[in-house]
């Protein structure tokens, strides 16, 4: 199925903690009750509640958020397609979780750790750019 309608350009996500629903809405060009559907749809879409059961989103959360949109508007993906699609890709912190745990051997030098772990962030780069955003 293809898409319908063009999409506008998102803006950069700000470097901030939270971000309140209507803000959310505004970076990912989905309405507020379009996110609280979602937050049904695809358990990876969990933002913090606070008082008065006001969600607060994450810097992930909104990735998370654009993912989603760019599955079901972008490239026309059912949502139970798209919800299939982000459980087979990993997300950031996933792989982060596997790579922490490495430690490099205490004989090594610093330059030589340097370049491993350049090494890793490079092949980390490259998982990251075999999914879209």
């Amino acid at each position: 199925m293809k898409p319908t309608h063009k999409l506008e350009p998102l803006p950069d996500i700000p470097r901030k903690r939270y971000f309140a629903i209507g803000e959310v809405s505004e970076l990912c060009g989905v309405k507020a009750h379009v996110l609280r559907y979602w937050e049904q749809e695809f358990p990876q879409l969990k933002p913090a509640k606070r008082r008065g059961n006001r969600r607060y989103y994450q810097h992930d959360d909104v990735e998370m958020i654009r993912r989603i949109r760019s599955l079901l508007y972008e490239q026309g993906d059912t949502i139970g397609a798209a919800r299939l699609r982000l459980k087979e890709q990993p997300r950031v912190d996933t792989i982060v979780a596997v790579v922490e745990p490495l430690v490099l051997p205490t004989t090594a030098t610093n330059s030589s750790r340097r370049a491993e772990l350049r090494d890793i962030r490079t092949e980390l780069e490259s998982l990251l750019n075999r999914w879209p955003v």
